[in-house]
């Protein structure tokens, strides 16, 4: 069982940066690929990034590539997004959520665990 608790969320202007956290439980959390989707209002969840267990590779969508950063530190079982640049369609609520998975999952049908969320809003 991993538990999923994400911070960081706010209210930023557009090109601001801000760096969301999602902190885990468990003593597993090394052995899980880490993912971050976000979800708008009237829209589905969609994929935003993703990093393998050991952190060695990353994948990212095409709207926040160059923009976003997604990174762990498996010692404080903590996977972080790094958002600079934003803009006003980053708006969205922020998950992150748990594959036990040696490969880069970008569905959420094969992520196993989720966290309630984070709202970031970028005003223009």
């Amino acid at each position: 069982q991993v538990q999923l608790v994400e911070s960081g969320g706010g209210l930023v202007q557009a090109g601001g940066s801000l760096r969301l956290s999602c902190a885990a439980s468990g003593r597993t959390f090394s052995s899980y690929a880490m993912g971050w989707f976000r979800q708008a209002p009237g829209n589905e969840r969609a994929f935003v990034a993703a990093i393998t267990w050991s952190g060695g590779s990353t994948y990212y969508a095409e709207s926040v590539k160059g923009r976003f950063t997604i990174s762990r530190d498996n010692a404080k079982n903590t996977v972080y997004l790094q958002m600079n640049s934003l803009k006003s369609e980053d708006t969205a609520v922020y998950y992150c959520a748990a594959a036990r998975t040696q490969l880069i999952p970008i569905s959420t049908k094969f992520y196993d665990y989720w966290g309630q969320g984070t709202q970031v809003t970028v005003s223009t």
